[in-house]
C-alpha cells in the first residue's frame, strides 16, 4: 500500500513539474541554510571533554570588592588565593594554570630558536583533563614541591625539534634555562580551549593549545609573569609597573591564575562551596576583605556559558537561518495547498469509490514526505557547498572546526522530510474535506 502511495506521489509530481520543483528548491535552500548554521553552532558549543565535564569546576573568589558593574567575582584568582586553595587540598584533584610564552632553543644548531606559547600548571593538570601522552608522562606532586626543571611538550614541538622520535630524557632551553623533557603529548587540542579561557580570552578560545607545559612552582621561581593579568584600581601594583618587584606582584590583588578542581559527587561540590565561603569569610575577618564573602563554583559547561565562549555570529546566524526556514515552511504550506486542491476532482472520485478520509491523509502525507526526501537530498548538496565556503563568513579558527559527518547528513534529510510533512498537514486536512457528490456534480 505504501508503495502505491509513493507511485501516486511520483505521478502527481510529474503532472505539476514547476510547482514540485519550486517546493523542492525552497526546502533545499531553507534546510541547507539552517543546517550550515547548526553545524557552526554545534562546533562552537560542543562539550570539550564530555566524559568528565560534569566533575570539573572553576572556583572564584571576589578579592576586588563591590563594583558598579555587578557582583560577579573576577574570573581568575590572585596568587594569594590560588596558592591557598591549592595547598588546602579540598578536592580529589586540583590544578593551577597561567598562560606563558617562551623563547625555545634546541641543542640542534640547525633548528633556529623560536617563540612558543604554553602554560605553567600543577601536576594534576594532565590527569584532570585526560591529556593523552605519546611518550612518557606528566610530573608528580613532589616535582611541584621541588620546583623541578621538567617539561612536557606537544607532539607538534616534538616533530619540529626531534623529528617525531621519543624525546623523553632530552633537554630543551626555555628562556635560556635547561629543562628535561619527561613527556610528549599525543594529539590533544580540545575545542574550545577551555582550561585557560578566562586568562587567554574568549576571542582566543578556539586557538590551538600551547606547546610547552612546565611546573607552576618552577615558573613562579623563575619570576615568569603571566601574559595576562587584571589588577583592581586600589592595588599597589599596576600592570604598567612591570614585575621588578616580584614579591610585591605576588602579594598584590592582581588576578591572573586559572584554578580548576575535580569533584565527583554533589556532596563534594557542596562541601567545596562551603569551604570557599569559609575561606572568604576568614579573609574578611583578618581585614583583607572589607565585604561579605562572594564566591562562585561553576561546572565546566556553565563556565563556558558564563565566559560567552560561543561567538555571537554563530548564535545570530542560527537565529536568522531558523527564521528563514520558518518563512520557507509558510510558503511551502501555500504551495502544497495549491497542489492538493487542484486535485479535488481526483479526490472526489476516490472518495466516491470508497476511499476513506484516512486513506486520503496517508496518500498526501506520503506525497509530502517523498517531496521532502528529494528536497533533503538537494539540501545535503547545498549544505556541503555551504560548509565548503564557511571560511568567508567566520574566522578561520572557527571555520576549520566545522565539518560534515554522517549525523549532519541524516539530520538534513530528516529535517526536510519532517518539515514537508508538517507543512502538508493543513493542505491534507483541506483535501480530505472534499465532498465527493459535489465534485462529481460539477465535473
Amino acid at each position: 500500500m505504501w508503495g502505491y502511495y509513493v507511485t501516486l506521489a511520483l505521478r502527481s509530481s510529474l503532472r505539476s513539474k514547476a510547482l514540485t520543483a519550486l517546493v523542492i528548491a525552497l526546502l533545499a535552500f531553507g534546510v541547507a541554510a539552517c543546517m550550515v548554521s547548526y553545524a557552526v553552532f554545534r562546533a562552537t558549543t560542543s562539550d570539550p571533554i564530555p566524559a568528565k565535564s560534569s566533575r570539573l569546576y572553576v572556583p572564584q573568589i571576589d578579592n576586588f570588592g563591590p563594583s558598579p558593574y555587578g557582583d560577579e567575582p573576577p574570573d581568575t584568582l590572585s596568587y594569594t588565593d590560588a596558592i591557598a586553595l591549592w595547598r588546602a587540598r579540598k578536592a580529589s584533584r586540583q590544578t593551577l594554570i597561567f598562560v606563558t610564552k617562551w623563547g625555545v632553543e634546541s641543542d640542534n644548531r640547525l633548528i633556529p630558536a623560536m617563540s612558543m606559547s604554553g602554560d605553567a600548571v600543577t601536576a594534576d593538570f594532565f590527569a584532570m583533563f585526560d591529556v593523552p601522552f605519546r611518550f612518557g608522562g606528566g610530573w608528580t606532586p613532589n616535582d611541584d614541591t621541588e620546583q623541578a626543571t621538567v617539561a612536557v611538550i606537544s607532539r607538534r614541538l616534538n616533530e619540529k625539534f626531534f623529528s617525531g622520535q621519543n624525546s623523553v630524557g632530552h633537554e630543551i632551553r626555555l628562556d635560556g634555562k635547561i629543562f628535561r623533557i619527561i613527556g610528549v603529548l599525543d594529539d590533544w587540542n580540545p575545542k574550545p580551549r577551555f582550561f585557560d579561557v578566562s586568562a587567554n580570552g574568549r576571542l582566543n578560545a578556539f586557538d590551538d593549545v600551547g606547546d610547552i607545559y612546565i611546573p607552576f612552582t618552577r615558573a613562579i621561581d623563575m619570576k615568569k609573569a603571566s601574559r595576562y593579568n587584571n589588577c583592581p584600581s586600589y592595588s599597589t601594583y599596576s600592570e604598567g609597573s612591570g614585575v621588578s618587584s616580584w614579591d610585591k606582584y605576588l602579594r598584590s590583588e592582581c588576578v591572573w591564575i586559572d584554578a580548576w578542581v575535580e569533584l565527583a559527587t554533589p556532596a563534594d561540590v557542596e562541601r567545596y562551596r562551603e569551604y570557599l565561603r569559609n575561606y572568604a569569610g576568614e579573609q574578611q575577618r583578618i581585614g583583607r576583605f572589607s565585604w561579605p564573602p562572594n564566591v562562585r563554583l561553576r561546572k565546566l559547561t556553565d563556565w563556558l556559558a558564563h565566559e560567552r565562549v560561543s561567538p555571537k555570529a554563530s548564535n545570530l546566524s542560527m537565529l536568522v537561518s531558523a527564521s528563514f526556514l520558518l518563512i520557507v515552511l509558510v510558503n511551502v504550506v501555500g504551495l502544497m495547498l495549491a497542489r492538493f486542491m487542484r486535485r479535488a476532482p481526483e479526490i472526489g472520485i476516490r472518495r466516491a469509490l470508497g476511499a476513506s478520509r484516512a486513506a486520503i491523509y496517508r496518500q498526501f502525507l506520503v506525497e509530502g514526505a517523498t517531496i521532502g526526501l528529494v528536497g533533503g537530498l538537494c539540501g545535503v548538496v547545498l549544505t556541503l557547498l555551504g560548509l565548503w565556503g564557511i571560511g568567508g563568513f567566520f574566522e578561520p579558527t572557527i571555520a576549520r572546526l566545522v565539518h560534515a559527518d554522517a549525523s549532519l547528513i541524516v539530520l538534513t534529510v530528516l529535517l526536510a522530510m519532517a518539515a514537508t510533512v508538517i507543512s502538508a498537514l493543513y493542505p491534507t486536512w483541506r483535501a480530505a474535506q472534499t465532498q465527493p457528490a459535489w465534485q462529481i456534480k460539477i465535473n
